[in-house]
């Protein structure tokens, strides 16, 4: 009788822990998901008000940017601390495959023949046939640009999340 009573009293227990801690965990993941939401538009606000300023090497600020410069600088107005280059910054995060990006994630390039990634962008729009990133082009400066130009069709390397 003791064993059939403390069996049914540790089962009460943990089913009801069970099911508390999973309506904490659904409460949680909404509003993590709706803050994160609220990241990713302003990370792409933030990287967007910066289109025509000039390019410059090493940039970080509205006198000048290269590209990871834009990225360092826009992440970190979200208090999110990313390394300053691209190449280091296409290790942070997870890689995601190009079919399931989304705004916000990284996208990177490997340019001019690189054998490494050399060059980053934000994504600001997702289409079933075309990605749309912010980034700081040598030539143009901060612009948008889309993976249906040939060069950043052809220099595609990856996608990485770093805002779930």
């Amino acid at each position: 009788m003791k064993r059939i009573l403390i069996f049914l009293l540790l089962t009460a227990v943990f089913t009801s822990c069970k099911s508390t801690s999973t309506a904490v965990s659904n409460k949680d993941t909404k509003d993590t998901k709706r803050e994160n939401k609220h990241i990713v538009n302003h990370l792409i606000e933030n990287a967007t008000d910066n289109i025509g300023v000039k390019y410059k090497a090493g940039g970080t600020t509205k006198s000048g940017f290269d590209c990871s410069g834009l990225v360092y600088t826009s992440f970190e107005s979200e208090n999110i601390k990313l390394p300053r280059s691209s190449y280091e910054q296409s290790k942070i995060g997870k890689i995601i495959n190009i079919d399931d990006a989304q705004k916000g994630d990284l996208i990177f390039f490997k340019t001019n023949k690189s054998k490494q990634i050399n060059h980053v962008g934000l994504i600001t729009e997702v289409k079933p046939d075309e990605i749309k990133f912010v980034h700081s082009s040598t030539s143009k400066g901060v612009i948008i640009s889309s993976t249906k130009e040939p060069y950043y069709k052809n220099s595609f390397a990856q996608i990485n999340r770093i805002v779930e």
